[in-house]
């Protein structure tokens, strides 16, 4: 399988379709991040291709290891710039993260799994955006620390703080719902 340094090198020759495939790659997953900020998944959606447009039109220079987090940058500068314009903030909505079940998963196992994702999202919900931000990152985007801080524009230290004060809260904030043991 070809990393995304291949790919993008690939593109860079002119190989069109080495850009399709980071599309299909990293589109969703840019889409579910973007969705968090914006009113609604059209939004979300459109922007997505716009941060790839930026990429193909642009063809910058990205570091080795790095096209991810630079297409997740650019996809958080394009709102930052359409909320400037707009002059409003939404804030991070984790209720767009809801999946829909695997055709073969059991009902009830499925109804489970929903209940304690949706008590995981309410307690989410009750954290501060930026750990929020930082949360989505690293949990669900499995980037690293340096990679969430440079998407985030803060540096690793401060990405350190928001997980581990976020634990904290998360704990709390999980008990209230009955969920002991969440993070030993």
């Amino acid at each position: 399988m070809p990393t995304d340094d291949m790919l993008y090198a690939d593109f860079l020759a002119g190989n069109d379709s080495a850009f399709d495939e980071l599309m299909r790659r990293y589109g969703d997953n840019l889409t579910m991040y973007l969705k968090g900020y914006l009113a609604s998944f059209q939004d979300a959606e459109d922007m997505m291709i716009v941060a790839f447009s930026r990429i193909m039109y642009k063809k910058p220079k990205i570091r080795e290891g790095n096209f991810k987090v630079y297409l997740f940058k650019t996809g958080r500068n394009l709102v930052s710039e359409f909320y400037k314009r707009k002059k409003k903030l939404e804030l991070f909505d984790f209720e767009s993260l809801e999946d829909e079940p695997a055709a073969e998963e059991a009902l009830d196992e499925h109804f489970w799994n929903e209940q304690r994702k949706k008590i995981l999202h309410e307690c989410l919900g009750r954290i501060d955006d930026e750990t929020r931000e930082a949360y989505w990152l690293v949990y669900f985007e499995n980037m690293s620390y340096e990679e969430a801080a440079t998407v985030m524009k803060v540096n690793v230290k401060k990405i350190n703080n928001l997980l581990t004060r976020g634990k904290d809260k998360i704990r709390e904030e999980l008990a209230k719902e009955g969920i002991e043991g969440f993070y030993q």
